[in-house]
């Protein structure tokens, strides 16, 4: 600063400054005394050159490091015309021969300088302090703290620095619960709940993961949610499968016979054309329960129950027709019964079965339209798992559907137990009776169990209502007749089918 004001002769013209330093220690009093000392001219002598004594005027002070002192001096000062130059301290620079760097901030305060110092107890009992470090402020690198921790002596008997925290840090997967009436660096780690995470320290709040994510063990990252569903992978869906090309494969080689023994009395007697279109609609109501298999798609759920509702439907209308065609050929073997053939002739046959099944299309058609099923991802199953299920859209449509199947098979049921005690060459009705028996019996166990099965369950619960019915019908109307044909060729003969024409008493 002296510099400053030497070479500026617009500041003081004609005027060679030199400067003295005086230390007040802190001391208020010591910069008092210090200043009336340069005021009055008693400050000490100092020899400028060999013949040059005396000491020079004062013109100017510039204050104390402390602003506080600078102001209490400058009222002091003000009463001898001297002025303090604070406003200069701002400029003032330099580094001592200690290494300390000296400057004044904007209030003329000096850039603090603290040495940290350290108790230690020797092992003869005295105490020594040890400086252990500093901290300095300066204008260019900010506030800096030098620390020597080899030096420091921890009076503990591990000799180990203190935890600064009441608690230990919160890891991620938790969230910091502050203790009631303790101070704010007290708290709990609380683990996240199921569905939410903290993925960094000290979270004071968990993040609930995305809808189709779900929560890791740990609670520190969400992770996609397992999909679940019927799949053609699992063991259940690779038995139902499995069941269902056996079903098919057997349809297929039951229509094999039937067309290869098509002119033989046995086939002949059975109306050989509802036969052969009663295997073709079991063939389709086994393929059918594929589609109930696999992910849920929206042409999946649409077609399902429409292929489902059609076959069964299909394939009762058949067994149905059948029976009324036994009750009908009876009768016209009574006297006078003719006309009731006439009736049920071939093209009636045909357009009875075409209309039953052209009804329940109808119903599908209306459902899909008005309501169609459609594929959703249920979450209410299991917080973890996205089952995929398909919608029924209108439980009336479904129901309409169901209660159609039904209504038909209790026809036919009825119907065929009229017609159990016929004549034995027309004893086809008693294994309809039972065919239908079994047909109603899987079908009313059905109903509770799929309204109470979740997710993929209920699918493999109306599969196996699907197979088992399906089974039952195969089994009980074409099992006979193919063991006749294979293995007792001797009785598939009409002398053979019309000798056991008589009469239960």
């Amino acid at each position: 600063m002296a510099k400053h004001l030497h070479y500026n002769s617009n500041l003081l013209h004609n005027v060679t400054l030199g400067y003295s330093l005086y230390d007040n220690c802190g001391a208020l009093i010591i910069g008092f005394s210090g200043a009336l000392s340069l005021a009055s001219g008693r400050e000490e002598q100092f020899l400028l050159q060999e013949n040059c004594l005396g000491s020079p005027p004062v013109l100017g002070i510039v204050g104390d490091s402390f602003s506080t002192f600078s102001i209490a001096i400058s009222n002091v000062l003000g009463l001898f015309k001297l002025p303090i130059l604070v406003h200069y301290l701002q400029m003032v620079n330099f580094t001592t021969s200690f290494g300390d760097q000296v400057s004044f901030d904007e209030n003329g305060d000096a850039s603090p300088i603290y040495d940290i110092m350290n108790w230690q107890w020797l092992p003869d009992g005295r105490i020594t302090v040890q400086n252990v470090g500093e901290v300095k402020k300066s204008a260019f690198k900010g506030e800096e703290l030098t620390l020597d921790e080899d030096k420091i002596f921890w009076n503990f008997d591990s000799k180990e620095p203190p935890r600064s925290v009441c608690s230990e840090s919160c890891p991620p997967g938790t969230r910091m619960a502050r203790k009631k009436g303790e101070p704010e660096c007290c708290f709990d780690c609380i683990p996240c709940s199921e569905g939410k995470i903290s993925n960094k320290s000290d979270s004071m709040k968990c993040t609930s993961c995305p809808e189709d994510f779900w929560s890791n063990p740990k609670r520190d990252h969400c992770v996609p949610k397992k999909a679940e569903f019927l799949s053609y992978h699992e063991p259940l869906g690779i038995c139902l499968t499995t069941t269902s090309l056996l079903g098919t494969f057997i349809c297929a080689v039951v229509l094999g016979i039937f067309i290869y023994h098509r002119s033989t009395p046995m086939v002949r007697a059975n109306n050989s054309e509802l036969s052969f279109l009663l295997l073709v609609s079991l063939k389709l109501c086994f393929l059918c329960s594929l589609l109930f298999i696999g992910r849920p798609r929206l042409w999946t759920c649409q077609l399902r129950h429409a292929a489902f509702g059609i076959s069964f439907v299909l394939c009762v209308s058949c067994i149905l027709v059948k029976t009324m065609v036994v009750l009908a050929v009876f009768k016209a073997s009574k006297p006078g019964g003719g006309a009731s053939l006439k009736w049920f002739g071939a093209v009636q046959q045909r357009g009875t079965v075409l209309v039953l099944t052209c009804i329940q299309a109808a119903i599908c058609t209306c459902w899909i339209v008005s309501a169609s099923p459609a594929p959703h991802k249920n979450t209410e199953y299991h917080n973890d798992k996205i089952v995929y299920e398909c919608v029924v859209g209108s439980t009336i449509g479904f129901a309409v559907l169901l209660g159609y199947i039904g209504l038909l098979a209790i026809l036919s049921f009825l119907l065929a137990f009229l017609a159990r005690n016929l004549p034995d060459n027309f004893n086809e009705a008693k294994f309809i009776t039972f065919s239908m028996l079994i047909f109603c019996a899987v079908w009313v166990a059905f109903v509770p169990a799929y309204v109470n099965s979740p997710g993929k369950y209920a699918d493999a619960v109306e599969v196996f209502a699907i197979l088992a019915s399906s089974f039952g019908l195969l089994v009980a109307l074409f099992g006979p007749k193919c063991y006749i044909i294979l293995l007792r060729p001797e009785r598939n003969t009409k002398k053979a089918i019309m000798g056991r024409g008589t009469t239960k008493s």
